[in-house]
This record gives C-alpha cells, structure tokens and sequence, in this order.
C-alpha cells in the first residue's frame, strides 16, 4: 500500500517500520470482503430463485460495487479526522449489522428496494474497513513489510468474500432460518474489530484546513501523477474491463445443473481460497514481468476460461472447473491491478490517492456486472461469455496503439 505521508503520526504512536506480524491484516480486511460476498452470492442465488431476471441480480449486485467508486471523496475525511481504529471499528459494525438485515428480509421482488438500500448501506460501510486499514499497512508496518502486508489484505478480501459467499450461502440453505446465516456473518465481522487491539497506537488525523482543502490538496497529488505517462496510463488503464469478474455464477449455476450446495462451495469459500492462490501467482508473475503487460495478460486469460467454458458441455464438472479459473485468473487481476497502481503513485504518495485509482478500478466491474446480466438476458449465456473475452480484447488493443503513439521519441 501507500506511504501515508500528508497525515503526521500522532504523539505515542509507532514509528512506521516496527509491526511485522502482517498477517493480521487477513482479519482486519476480512469484512470487507464478506460485504461483496453475500451481495453477490448468497443475496444473488436467492433473489434468483426467487424468480428475479439475471439482469435484475447483476444490476443488485453491480450497486455494492458502485460506492467503491465514489469513496474518494470520502477519503479523506477517514485520512484526517478522528481515529482510525474507531473508522474501521463503525465500518466493521455497519458491515455487520446491514448483513444481517439483508438475511432477516424476505429474498423477494416486494423487498428489492429495501434490500438495494442495504446493499449501498453495507458498502458503503465497507469502505470504511478498507481505508483505515491502509492507514494502519501505510503507518504501523516496516516498510520493507508493506508488500507482504498488501498481499494478505488482499487474501482477507478475497479469503472474506469466500466466507460471505460460501458461508452464508450455505447457512441461508440449512439453518432452517435466514437469519442465521446474517448473524453468523455479522458476528464475524464485529470478530475482526478486534483485531486492531495487536495494532500498535494508529495516528491520528491532523491536517490543517478544511474538507475542501484537503480535496484540493488531493487534487494537486493526483496531477502530478496525471501529467506523467506513467501516470496517465495507469489511470487509462484502471478504466478498461481487466479481469473484472463481472459473471454471476451463482444467477446462471443452474445452466450447469449445479445445486445451492455446489455454488457455495465453488463461488464461495473455495472459489475465495482459489482467488487468494491466484493473488500470490499475479505478484509472482508481475515481479518477473512488466505490471501492465501482467495485468493486460491476466485479462485475457480470464475471457479465455469464459469462452472456454462456453464451448464446452454444461455439466456439473465443467462448471468446478472454470469457475475455479475464472476466480483463479481474476485473483491474479487483482494482484496485477496493485502492482499497476503502486508502480504509478511512487513513493510517499498519500492513501487517498491509491482510492482514487481504486474508485476508477471498480468502473468496470461496476459495468461489466451490469452488461453481462444484460447480455445474458438478451442474447444469452454463451454470448454473455465470449463478451468476458472481446471487452478486454478489444479495449487493450486501443490501449496498446494509445501507448504507441505516446511513447518517448528517440533524439
């Protein structure tokens, strides 16, 4: 993650560079991942048996993802008032309690607006969780840590969206009441709260001027990130649909003759293990190659697992089978989208500006979830899947001449 550097550290805390226990940022990212998780599985398979259009699902599920993309503006304010313990200890604590006011409603068409505020509600609160848990990577861990830090945040996320998927799914199915799956999961959540009493005292807000300044302040950062060519096509490049994962496995598992069971283990707790597996491959990969060449490549094998699956018999193994690489490919996305986006900001660069890039990185997949229920309703599931592969086929191309023409002339 980012060095923190326009907040000060507070008096008492830990100079960064002493906490190297990283692996407490599974749990403290955890929650944010069960957020997605439960929208865009356990939420999803019910409302679509139910009776709800795909395209109703998708476009659900693609609104716990649109606030992502707002939330810098936001930013801030977790970057310079208060504590950030008490923002991640209100973040976890909405996650929580929305989750388990989803599984208390009923999954019908009467209940959609309500469960649509919910879903903006409990992402929302999300963002909360992941923002001043990178207050805490950027302030509390050596700095020779922070790559090992970021790797198990993005385990927690993907580890978490397993466990709200899987897990969920498979208490709404067998507990015989709704709700309990919401209350185990809302329990997991306000669990990892307490995670950041091993955190070393975090800093406290202290930037002078006001919210506006700070946005202005924002801003200035973000241009002299903008004028550069690294910079502008790391920006171009976290618009464009790369291993968005926007397919609803769970609204079309039964294409595949795949039952409730099925799906939560597949799109659930193995298909996040599967994702956090393929995060360590794409850091692997991208420290051996060229970040935006991995990232474009991790695009591409993901469409290719799509289409694969497309041409292939729709049997229950078929559906293990790819939907496992789908999650594996995208895990490595992930990967590769940090590595594009920390190559880009440089050092010293605030936490406020990696969500920026992280607010246009969910453009896409805030998209591509939506299009592909569209397509899915319209034309189908086969076409829907070779759209995985000609969005981020076609969009690269135009990227590639872009950056060929704007390359550095040779005197």
């Amino acid at each position: 993650m980012t060095a923190h550097a326009e907040v000060p550290a507070a008096a008492g805390a830990v100079p960064a560079g002493q906490m190297r226990t990283t692996a407490l940022f599974l749990p403290l990212f955890a929650p944010f991942g069960i957020s997605s998780g439960y929208v865009s599985v356990t939420l999803g398979f019910l409302l679509h048996r139910a009776g709800l259009s795909v395209a109703t699902v998708a476009t659900l599920v693609a609104l716990s993802v649109w606030p992502q993309t707002w939330k810098v503006f936001w930013a801030p304010i977790v970057d310079t008032v208060g504590n950030p313990k008490l923002w991640y200890g209100l973040g976890a604590a909405l996650v929580g309690t929305t989750i388990l006011a989803m599984s208390v409603l009923p999954a019908t068409r009467a209940e959609l607006t309500a469960l649509a505020v919910l879903v903006l509600l409990s992402s929302v609160a999300s963002t909360l969780v992941s923002m001043s848990t990178e207050v805490f990577m950027a302030h509390c861990v050596a700095p020779d840590a922070q790559g090992s830090a970021s790797g198990w945040a993005m385990a927690g996320n993907l580890g978490g969206a397993g466990i709200g998927g899987g897990l969920g799914l498979t208490l709404a199915e067998h507990a015989g009441t709704p709700w309990v799956s919401g209350a185990v999961l809302g329990a997991i959540c306000f669990a990892c709260w307490a995670a950041v009493l091993a955190l070393p005292p975090a800093p406290r807000g202290q930037r002078q001027g006001s919210y506006v300044a700070a946005l202005v302040e924002v801003g200035r950062d973000v241009w002299k990130v903008a004028k550069s060519r690294l910079g502008y096509l790391a920006l171009i490049l976290m618009l464009l649909p790369i291993a968005s994962g926007g397919v609803s496995w769970s609204a079309i598992a039964g294409e595949w003759r795949a039952g409730a069971d099925l799906v939560a283990l597949v799109n659930g707790v193995a298909g996040g293990l599967v994702s956090a597996v393929g995060c360590l491959i794409g850091g692997y990969v991208c420290g051996r190659m060229d970040v935006k060449r991995a990232y474009a490549l991790f695009g591409i094998l993901c469409g290719v697992a799509a289409v694969t699956m497309a041409w292939l018999p729709r049997t229950p193994t078929n559906f293990v089978t790819f939907t496992m690489l789908y999650a594996l490919t995208t895990g490595s996305g992930y990967a590769a989208y940090s590595a594009v986006v920390l190559e880009a900001i440089g050092k010293g660069a605030a936490a406020t500006k990696f969500n920026l890039f992280s607010a246009l990185s969910n453009v896409p997949i805030a998209a591509m979830t939506t299009w592909d229920g569209i397509i899915h309703d319209r034309l189908g599931t086969r076409v829907m899947l070779y759209f995985e592969l000609a969005a981020p086929a076609a969009t690269l191309t135009l990227f590639a001449g872009f950056a060929h023409l704007t390359r550095p002339r040779r005197a």
